[in-house]
Formats: structure tokens, C-alpha cells, sequence
């Protein structure tokens, strides 16, 4: 039995729909709706003193509390409440090891299902989370 379900967000269509597949699969779960801020690593770090000094940081906090805020509104129409949690960092470890620290279940995660050679040059958050998490990963399209 699936008792927590983690659901990365961001403005893609993809994480609606993957949120939604939550709300639709889970019924009796509980749900919590995580956007990872990305901030560069190496050099440009080395110049702050913290996250929150890094230019842009605020802008970015708030468009977070923003995404998340319209996923809280998403799931209202459905007479369910849903956490929301922000990380920092490198998006697929941040979720992964937000899923393990919390002892989530389940992540159920949007994919803009690039094709082999797109994934080559972009790189994928849903593939690396579906090959580094320890608990089941369902990828969801949105067509």
C-alpha cells in the first residue's frame, strides 16, 4: 500500500498531469508537491556566502512558492490537501534524497519525454530519478 506519494513540480504541463495521476491513483494517500530551486555549483558559489545570497535567489523562492501555490489549487477541486516542500540544489538529487529523508513510497514525476538524442544533450531529471531512487518511480507524459 502506497502510503506517501512525492510529486516534483514545476510549470510543465507534465508535473500537472503527473500530480494529477497522483490525486487519481493514490486516493488514500498523502501527497506533497516538491519544486527544487537550481542553482549553479563550482564557481559561481564560491562568490556567496549562502543560497540566499546568490543573485536571483528571492525571485526564484518566490516563483517556487508561486508553482507551488498552483498546485495547491489544483488539487482543491478535489476535496484533498497536499504538502508542499522547496529544496535547493541539483533537481534529481534533491528529489531523490527529499523522498528517502522523508520516507516517501512512491515519487510520481512529469517527463517531457525527450527522445534518446535530446536526452544526450539536456539530460533528464526524470530518468536520473527513475535509476537512483530507491522506492518506485512512475514517469508520466503528458501528450
Amino acid at each position: 500500500m502506497v502510503d506517501n506519494v512525492l510529486v516534483p513540480v514545476d510549470d510543465s504541463p507534465q508535473a500537472s498531469a503527473a500530480l494529477e495521476y497522483a490525486l487519481e491513483e493514490f486516493p488514500e494517500a498523502s501527497i506533497t508537491a516538491l519544486h527544487v530551486i537550481e542553482l549553479p555549483e563550482g564557481y559561481w558559489m564560491a562568490f556567496v556566502n549562502s543560497e540566499d545570497d546568490f543573485p536571483g535567489y528571492e525571485k526564484a523562492h518566490s516563483r517556487a512558492n508561486a508553482l507551488l501555490e498552483d498546485a495547491v489549487e489544483q488539487v482543491s477541486d478535489t476535496d484533498r490537501d497536499i504538502e508542499t516542500a522547496v529544496k535547493t540544489g541539483k533537481p534529481a538529487r534533491e528529489i531523490v534524497e527529499h523522498a528517502v529523508e522523508n520516507g516517501f513510497d512512491q515519487i510520481v514525476i512529469g517527463s517531457h519525454g525527450r527522445k534518446r538524442a535530446g536526452r544526450l544533450l539536456f539530460g533528464s531529471v526524470s530518468e536520473s530519478v527513475v535509476r537512483t531512487a530507491p522506492m518506485t518511480v512512475v514517469v508520466v507524459h503528458d501528450a
